[in-house]
Formats: C-alpha cells, structure tokens, sequence
C-alpha cells in the first residue's frame, strides 16, 4: 500500500462513512517523511510531478538565521533541537522540521554586533575587553561619529544578552528541510522568546519531577 494524501477514506464531517468510487492516483500520492537529522551535510534530489525537483535534507548542520529586530542574517552552526510543540520524539531524536525551536551558534551574530556597534554585547565580555586591553585600531572622525550615533539605539533584550554570554541562540526554523534541503529561520526574541522559555523550563520542572 502507497502513501497517500487523498481524504477519500475519511468520513464526513457529519460521520458518514464515503462511498468508495475509485482507487489511489499518482497524483495524490505521498512520499516517506525526510525525518532530517543533525550532522554533515547530506541532500537527496527527487524528481517530482511536472519534472521538478524537491531537495530531500537527510542531514544538516548550518542554516541562515535572521536577528529581525537588527535586520541581519548570518550563516550559523545548529547545535541541538530543544523543543517542538506537535512531537516530544522530535527533539529526543533531533529532527529538523518546520516550526521547531532549536539552539544556535551565537557567535557570528556576536562578531557582527561587536565590530557594528564598536562595543561588547554582554558585560561578560566587557569585563574580558577591559583585562586584555589591546591598543584601539585608530578611527577616523566621520567613523567616530556613526558609531556614537548607533550606540544611541544599542539596547539588547536582557533574556538574549544572557544567550550570548552563553554562546548559543534560540532559533525557530522557518523553512521545510525535507523539501527545500535547507534549515533556515530566525532568531527568537520578545513576547516569542518568553514564551518558549517559559515552555522550556516548565518541560524541565516536569521531567525533574517525574524523575
């Protein structure tokens, strides 16, 4: 038996039970779920109806990540799946799907903060500056000035500077792994970030309790 995505075995809103008129077409067949795993790199291509082509994520490691609020996007390295709200198996296994939240290498974001505003994005790393302090590249006026004016605006979320200190990121994937063969998404923050962090801590006050 074929996978299949048509809803002809499937009952009525009222219940009733459908008349069975005709068998499986190709074109609602379904396909094995990619079940996309942490590690190198590993895409399959499928040729698909109409001769296109779906790319099959079998495992990733990298993805593009998007901080919304300072509008960049860097290339970063996933580090594990924390939390997934349709399948607690997905996490345990570490499988990449859409709309999962997981944990990110914060450090490319951190290098851009740092070389944009010209300043430590957590006060870890202020303490860190001021003991190995290096002699300061020289700057030019002009320079001097659009660094002052961006420090104006160089507010960061108190629940993120605690991520950076800790070098990783909560991310949410916004992309389909198992269709498009990338994990890309965006970074967690505001109203979004409290939630899943309240989610998190509740799961861990769960699992400790149980145990």
């Amino acid at each position: 038996m074929g996978i299949s995505r048509s809803s002809r075995h499937k009952r009525s809103a009222t219940g009733a039970q459908r008349a069975y008129y005709r068998k499986k077409r190709k074109f609602e067949l379904g396909r094995q779920p990619a079940s996309t795993k942490l590690g190198p790199k590993r895409v399959h291509t499928v040729r698909v109806r109409g001769g296109n082509t779906k790319y099959r994520a079998l495992r990733l490691d990298t993805g593009n990540f998007a901080w919304a609020s300072e509008h960049v996007t860097r290339k970063t390295r996933l580090i594990s799946v924390v939390y997934n709200a349709s399948n607690n198996e997905l996490v345990r296994t570490n499988t990449l799907v859409k709309g999962a939240i997981i944990q990110i290498d914060a450090t490319p974001f951190r290098q851009w903060y740092e070389s944009h505003y010209a300043q430590p994005i957590s006060k870890k790393g202020a303490a860190a500056k001021t003991t190995t302090a290096t002699e300061e590249e020289k700057k030019s006026n002009h320079l001097q000035r659009i660094i002052a004016e961006r420090k104006q605006n160089a507010k960061i979320d108190p629940l993120l500077e605690s991520q950076f200190a800790a070098g990783r990121l909560y991310a949410c994937i916004s992309s389909r792994p198992g269709q498009s063969g990338r994990s890309d998404g965006y970074v967690l923050e505001g109203k979004e970030l409290e939630f899943y962090v309240r989610k998190l801590r509740s799961g861990k006050q769960k699992h400790a309790h149980n145990a």
